[in-house]
C-alpha cells in the first residue's frame, strides 16, 4: 500500500464524519458555479436592465466564498481535533511529523478535489433548471443554457486555491503536541465546567439591551444603531452559550424534585459539559441561521416593496424644466416623450405644474434649507387626481404648509422629524402642520430639503393665496404624463434618462423620471436579492446542519459506551429514546430558537423603514425554516438512534 493509498483509505474509513463536510463543500461549489453561469450569461451581461441582477449575484458569490472559507477552516480544525488519538498511534509506530502533515494535506486535497468535481458536475446538470428558476424570479424570458468558459475557470480556480490554502493551514492545527497529549484525544475527563456568574449577568444584560435598542429604534436611527446592536447581540450570544446557559443548567440541577425525577439525572448530569463543549458550535449555528432568516425574510417581502413602488411614482413620466436655464430645448424634450408614448400605443394625460422657489431667511428646528420648493394646494390636488390617488385633505389656509413626501419610505421618518417654520426674505412665513397623504411628484424631480434628518422630503404644499403672494427667485415647470399602467413605459426617453432617471441634483438643465424603467430596475434588483438570499440562506442552513451532524457523530462512540453501561444497569429502550430525544432537541432547537428571536427583533427594527407591513412574509419564512428544521431533526434522530443502538448490549 502506497502513502497516497493510505491517505485515501483514511478518508474512506472516516466517511461518516466527512460526509456532511463534503456535502456542504460540494453544494457551495455547485451554487457558486450556477451563479457564475447566471452572471456571464450573454442575455444578462449585455442588458442594461439585468446588469444589476448580475452585480447582485456577484455579491452573493463573494458571500458564499467567504463563508465557505470559514466553514472549511473550522471544519478541518474540528476534524483534526477529533483524530488526535489516531495521530498519536501513527507517531508511536514510526511516522514522522512531516509524513503526518503530508498525509493530512493529501486527505484534505482529496476531499476538496472531490467536492469541486462533484459540485461542478451537479452545476452542469442543474444549470438549465437554475437558469429557468432565475428567469422566473426576474420575470424575463427563459434563459437558454450557455456554458461560458469564465464561469468554469472562476469556479475551479477559486476553490482549488481555497482548499489548497486551508490544507496548508492543517500544519498549524496539528502543532507539536506530545504523544501523551495526543493519546488523551479530544475528550478529557467530564469535569463540571467552571462558570462565571458575572459573565452570565453580562450576557443577559447585553442580549436584553440589544433587543431593547432594536425594538425602540426610530426610522431615522435604524442605520446608526444597526452596528452597535449587531455587535452587542453577537457578544451576548457567545457569552450565553459559554456562560449563561451553563449557569441555567446548574440552577436546574439544584431543583432536586426536577433533577431526581425519572431519567432527568442522566439528561442533566452531563449537560453542562456538553453545553460548554459545543458552545462555539451553537454560537456559529445561531449567528449563521439568524443572518439567513433575516435576509430571506426581508427580500421575501418583494411584493410589499413593489406595492410601495407603485405609490412612489404617480406619473409614468415626470419631467422638470429648471427655470434658471436658458437656451435648452425643453419643448423638444416633451415632444420626444409624447412621440415615444404614441409609438408604444400608450394613451396618456398630461399635467403641468409651476414650482416656485423662495429664499429662506430663517428656519426653526435642526435642519437648514436655503431654497424652499413650493406648489399650490390646488395643483397638488390636480396631481393626485391625475394619478388616481384618493384624497380628502382639507384646504390649507393662511401660512399653513404640508411637507411633500418623496416616497413611502419618508412616512417612517415623519415621527422623528421636527416640523419647521420658515421665514422668507420677503417677510412671509410658512408653518409646517403635517405631511401630504400621497406622493404628488416623484423623488429625484425636486431637490431634497437640506438637513441632517430631512429624508427625501421634496418641498412644501401651501395655500393658493400664499402661493400667489410669493415672489420667487426661480420657477421650474413640472410636466407629468399619466398612463394607466406605468410599468409599460420601460425604456421610454432612454436618451434623456440614464437608467430611468436624471436627478435634480445633477448638472443637467432638467430632471426626469421614467417610472416604468425605475420600477423594472428596482423590481429586478429586489427579485435578484431574494433569489440570491435564498441560495446563500440554503448554503447557510445546510452548513448549520452539518455542524450538528458532525458534533453528534464525533461523540457517537463515547455515547454508545455510556448507554451500554446504563443499559446493563436497567435503562429501558423507551427511556433511552426519551433521553436522546431531549438532548437532540436542545441541540437542534435552542440555537434555531435563539436565531429566530434575533431575527424577530431585527424585523421589528427593519419594519420602521417600510410603510407597508412585512410581518406576514417574515412570519412565513420563519415558520418555513422551523418546519424544515423539524423534519431534519426527526431524520437525524432516527439515524442517530439506529447507530447508537448498534451492537448495544
Amino acid at each position: 500500500m502506497t502513502f497516497r493509498q493510505f491517505a485515501y483509505r483514511n478518508v474512506t474509513r472516516n466517511k461518516r464524519k466527512y460526509a456532511a463536510y463534503f456535502v456542504v463543500s460540494a453544494f457551495s461549489v455547485m451554487i457558486f458555479f450556477v451563479c457564475a453561469l447566471f452572471i456571464y450569461h450573454p442575455d444578462i451581461s449585455k442588458s442594461l436592465i439585468y446588469s444589476t441582477a448580475a452585480h447582485t449575484m456577484m455579491v452573493a458569490e463573494a458571500i458564499i466564498y467567504v463563508f465557505c472559507s470559514l466553514f472549511v477552516l473550522v471544519s478541518v480544525g474540528s476534524f483534526l481535533q477529533s483524530r488526535k488519538m489516531e495521530f498519536g498511534i501513527l507517531l508511536m509506530h514510526g511516522m514522522t511529523k512531516r509524513q503526518l502533515n503530508t498525509m493530512v494535506f493529501l486527505e484534505n486535497m482529496m476531499i476538496g478535489t472531490s467536492a469541486i468535481l462533484t459540485g461542478t458536475l451537479l452545476g452542469l446538470l442543474l444549470g438549465k433548471l437554475f437558469l429557468m428558476i432565475g428567469s422566473t424570479f426576474l420575470g424575463i424570458p427563459l434563459l437558454t443554457f450557455h456554458l461560458p468558459w469564465q464561469a468554469l475557470v472562476l469556479t475551479i480556480c477559486s476553490f482549488v486555491l481555497l482548499f489548497f490554502l486551508i490544507s496548508l493551514c492543517t500544519f498549524v492545527f496539528i502543532g507539536n503536541e506530545s504523544l501523551m497529549r495526543l493519546f488523551q484525544g479530544e475528550r478529557k475527563a467530564e469535569e463540571e465546567p467552571k462558570v462565571s456568574f458575572v459573565l452570565s449577568i453580562i450576557s443577559a444584560v447585553l442580549l436584553i439591551s440589544g433587543y431593547y435598542m432594536a425594538a425602540t429604534a426610530k426610522a431615522a436611527s435604524v442605520e446608526k444603531v444597526m452596528f452597535p446592536v449587531v455587535a452587542i447581540t453577537v457578544i451576548g450570544t457567545y457569552l450565553f452559550y459559554t456562560q449563561l446557559s451553563i449557569c441555567l443548567v446548574k440552577l436546574l440541577k439544584d431543583i432536586r424534585r426536577l433533577y431526581w425525577h425519572r431519567t432527568n439525572i442522566i439528561t442533566l448530569s452531563g449537560l453542562s459539559y456538553r453545553w460548554k463543549e459545543n458552545g462555539r458550535m451553537f454560537f456559529m449555528v445561531t449567528i449563521v441561521s439568524a443572518v439567513s432568516f433575516t435576509s430571506v425574510g426581508v427580500f421575501a417581502s418583494i411584493h410589499t416593496l413593489s406595492r410601495e413602488l407603485k405609490l412612489d411614482y404617480p406619473a409614468a413620466v415626470g419631467y422638470v424644466a429648471k427655470g434658471n436655464q436658458t437656451g435648452v430645448p425643453f419643448d423638444q424634450h416633451l415632444n420626444e416623450i409624447k412621440e415615444e408614448l404614441k409609438t408604444h400605443e400608450l394613451p396618456y394625460e398630461a399635467l403641468s405644474i409651476p414650482i416656485k422657489y423662495a429664499e429662506v431667511e430663517a428656519q426653526t428646528g435642526p435642519d437648514r434649507t436655503l431654497r424652499l420648493p413650493l406648489i399650490a394646494f390646488s395643483d397638488y390636488n390636480l396631481a393626485l387626481q391625475r394619478a388616481g390617488f384618493p384624497t380628502d385633505e382639507r384646504a390649507l389656509v393662511g401660512n399653513e404648509g404640508l411637507v411633500m413626501i418623496g416616497s413611502q419610505r419618508d412616512r417612517s421618518l415623519t415621527e422623528g422629524r421636527v416640523k419647521a417654520v420658515y421665514s422668507l426674505q420677503q417677510g412671509l412665513a410658512i408653518k409646517e402642520i403635517g405631511y401630504t397623504e400621497q406622493v404628488p411628484i416623484a423623488e429625484y424631480l425636486l431637490p431634497e430639503l437640506d438637513g441632517r434628518d430631512g429624508g427625501d422630503f421634496s418641498g412644501v404644499v401651501i395655500s393658493d393665496e400664499l402661493y400667489s403672494a410669493i415672489d420667487p427667485v426661480q420657477t421650474d415647470l413640472y410636466t407629468g404624463f399619466y398612463v394607466e399602467d406605468f410599468p409599460q413605459t420601460v425604456g421610454i426617453a432612454a436618451d434623456l434618462a440614464h437608467k430611468g432617471k436624471q436627478s435634480y441634483e445633477s448638472d443637467s438643465p432638467y430632471a426626469i423620471v421614467i417610472s416604468g424603467t425605475l420600477f423594472e430596475l428596482q423590481k429586478t434588483l429586489y427579485n435578484t436579492m431574494l433569489f440570491a438570499s435564498l441560495l446563500v440562506g440554503t448554503v447557510f442552513f445546510i452548513a448549520a446542519g452539518s455542524f450538528l451532524y458532525f458534533r453528534l457523530y464525533t461523540d457517537l462512540d463515547h455515547d454508545r459506551n455510556q448507554y451500554s453501561t446504563l443499559s446493563k444497569m436497567g435503562l429501558t429502550d423507551k427511556e433511552l429514546n426519551r433521553i436522546v430525544t431531549i438532548q437532540l432537541s436542545l441541540l437542534f432547537f435552542v440555537p434555531v430558537g435563539i436565531a429566530i428571536l434575533h431575527s424577530v427583533f431585527a424585523f421589528i427594527a427593519l419594519q420602521r423603514l417600510f410603510y407597508l407591513s412585512i410581518a406576514t412574509e417574515t412570519g412565513a419564512v420563519l415558520l418555513g425554516y422551523l418546519a424544515v428544521q423539524g423534519l431534519y431533526f426527526f431524520f437525524i434522530r432516527s439515524r442517530y438512534l439506529r447507530n447508537l443502538k448498534k451492537n448495544l448490549i
